[in-house]
């Protein structure tokens, strides 16, 4: 019964390393912040939809 609570403390560990060197590692300011897109100057309306009654 140990052994079977060792193991699977072993595997959470070895689960939690994984996201964690996934996430975050290599990173020197942790999260990237993306760029602002800029702002649409246009409508989202194709052209041919505009004169539809």
């Amino acid at each position: 019964m140990i052994l079977l609570l060792v193991e699977a403390l072993v595997a959470l560990a070895l689960l939690l390393l994984i996201v964690w060197w996934t996430m975050f590692s290599g990173r020197k300011q942790g999260e990237l912040t993306l760029p602002e897109p800029a702002p649409k100057d246009t409508p989202d309306i194709p052209t041919s939809e505009q004169n539809k009654p």
